[in-house]
């Protein structure tokens, strides 16, 4: 039977607290201990008789053993036995700290008497116990709570032992341990949070052992990076290709071991076309481009919901682009139309909305398809593709009043993307078309304007450029509707083709970063979308997850409260966000 917490029982004439075993034959205290070292009960059994054997024999020789004591019975008592070795410890104690085996019996047996869990009041002086050495035995594995009730131990040596595996909770309660040494066992892994109740733990001693060093000890070498406490050297003995290296040495595991994901963290009942990001005063916003609903929507981030709300709302006629621009303390968002001109609106901080701050030339823009903002010599410009058959792709500068048609660039073309890149520290500009393959215009410091210097060859129908960097190298992702998109590398004065990307319906191909990990995201009308990341070793982007997005035009990345989201825009659906995640696989 079992007898519950805090009730009394009484066996061969002694009363204990607490649970009992159900055999009735010896405290629960004892074979909790016992089996936290994996010893039997019939170990037990034989360990309590030497235990009583040997303190007699110790008082006998010290002349303190009086005739009236009862010999030995021939079954030996356990709770006599432990009521004897407990006062011969508590006349030890006095003298000092460190109690060593004076009899011929096992450290497995001393384990047994003094690791209790609910103690009789003659059990108390145990409690003071400091210093421990259980050397030299031969302990296979340390169970949770195998040193519960000793508060006051600072010092403890399991070494030298046949240790493998240590539970979570094996020193749970050891708040005054200052020095633990696990040395010389057969230790491969040490559960994650197994040292957290070890808050005055000074020296770690884990020599010895044979530590595997991959992802289960990932947390170790976090935590062997940020403990105060002094720790040996932590040696690999496996995997065979690290076996020999310090795990500190090994940063690499942080990369490793962990992965990403993407996981849906708010959708929005509305198509969209295109979605743009920008700081103000401290808070994140996000223009959306919705031509079906003829608005422009603003949104801001919610500290408090931890989302995106609806901040402010531009109307217009079939709105395919909102781009914003922040100059001299001042937010614009230009909003391009199919019908009715594009106009510029301004941030009216009385009124907390935008309002409409200038139209822009209706003969020169009659098909917007992307608009895009850059700063050259410290003066600000966007340049608008057009893509109708008689388009004009338009440049504009800011004079301090407003924007006004500065450049011309090439028409009859039908422009579907525009790009400003740094090619060598020089200003350039790449429009992308649909009847011709990519133009790369520089700058001209003594005119001040864009001239066309060359072309990217056998890119034809592309209708969408993206420049990106990856450790100071500059890439170009260039996206065909239909056949191969391209990823090229500025390489010896020209991009050079790396990879081919099949696309099936492709609008967009968009690289992005998120926590020094690069990625590539490629819509399709007709399929999945695919999000692709930069392997290192390779130098190429791999698969890595499937999205589902009817029709995505965009996606754009978002940070704020140090948290990390990926906007899609979908024309035939809802527009969606999806948030970056980090994986812990060695959880």
């Amino acid at each position: 039977m079992v007898v519950p917490h805090g009730t009394e029982q009484t066996v061969s004439g002694y009363t204990f607290k607490g649970f009992m075993s159900h055999t009735n034959e010896y405290p629960c205290t004892y074979l909790s201990a016992a089996s936290a070292i994996g010893i039997t009960k019939q170990d037990v059994d034989l360990c309590i008789k030497r235990l009583d054997k040997c303190l007699k024999t110790f008082k006998r020789e010290k002349g303190d053993l009086k005739d009236e004591l009862e010999p030995e019975s021939e079954s030996g008592n356990p709770a006599a036995a432990s009521q004897e070795v407990a006062r011969f410890m508590s006349v030890s104690s006095g003298q000092h700290s460190l109690y060593r085996v004076l009899c011929a019996f096992t450290a497995q047996a001393f384990l047994l008497t003094m690791v209790v869990n609910l103690l009789d009041s003659d059990f108390i002086v145990s409690l003071t116990v400091k210093e421990w050495l259980l050397n030299s035995n031969a302990f296979s594995t340390i169970k949770d709570d195998a040193f519960s009730g000793l508060l006051h131990l600072e010092y403890l040596f399991i070494e030298n032992n046949k240790i493998e595996t240590t539970s979570k909770h094996s020193f749970r309660g050891l708040w005054d341990l200052t020095h633990l040494s696990l040395a010389n066992n057969n230790i491969k892994y040490l559960p994650r949070e197994v040292f957290s109740d070890l808050d005055s733990l000074i020296e770690l001693d884990l020599r010895g052992n044979s530590i595997e060093c991959d992802c289960k000890s990932k947390w170790l070498l976090t935590w062997l990076k940020t403990t105060n406490s002094t720790v040996s050297d932590v040696y690999c003995a496996g995997p065979a290709e690290l076996k020999g290296r310090k795990l500190n040495d090994l940063q690499y595991l942080n990369h490793k071991c962990t992965s990403t994901d993407f996981v849906l963290h708010q959708t929005l009942p509305f198509q969209s076309l295109s979605v743009d990001t920008f700081d103000y005063k401290n808070d994140v916003y996000v223009a959306i481009a919705q031509p079906n609903m003829e608005n422009c929507m603003v949104l801001e981030w919610d500290h408090i919901e931890m989302n995106f709300r609806s901040y402010d709302n531009i109307t217009g006629q079939s709105i395919v682009g909102c781009k914003a621009i922040l100059i001299e303390d001042q937010i614009f968002i230009i909003v391009a139309q199919l019908f009715g001109g594009s106009h510029i609106y301004k941030y009216d901080e009385s009124q907390t909305k935008f309002t409409k701050f200038q139209d822009i030339e209706v003969s020169k823009i009659s098909k917007p398809n992307d608009i895009e903002a850059f700063q050259i010599d410290k003066e600000w410009f966007f340049v608008i593709a057009d893509s109708s058959k008689a388009g004009l792709s338009t440049l504009y500068k800011w004079n301090t009043k407003g924007f006004y048609s500065y450049q011309s660039l090439h028409e009859w073309f039908r422009d579907t993307d525009s790009e400003f890149v740094d090619l060598d520290g020089k200003p350039h500009l790449i429009l992308a078309s649909r009847s011709q393959v990519p133009v790369i215009f520089q700058w001209n410091k003594s005119s001040k304007k864009f001239t066309q210097q060359s072309e990217i060859p056998n890119m034809e129908d592309v209708v969408a450029v993206k420049s990106f960097q990856i450790k100071n190298e500059l890439y170009l992702a260039l996206t065909r509707f239909i056949g191969d998109s391209k990823v090229l590398k500025w390489t010896n004065k020209q991009f050079v083709d790396i990879q081919s990307v099949p696309s099936r319906g492709s609008m967009i191909m968009q690289p992005f970063s998120f926590k020094e990990r690069h990625y590539l995201a490629l819509g399709s009308d007709y399929t999945f979308s695919q999000i692709y990341i930069w392997d290192e070793e390779k130098k190429l982007f791999v698969k890595f997850k499937e999205i589902y997005i009817q029709a995505p035009r965009s996606f754009t990345a978002v940070s704020t409260d140090r948290r990390d989201f990926i906007f899609t825009s979908s024309f035939k659906g809802n527009t969606q966000i999806f948030e970056h995640t980090i994986v812990d696989l060695s959880l």
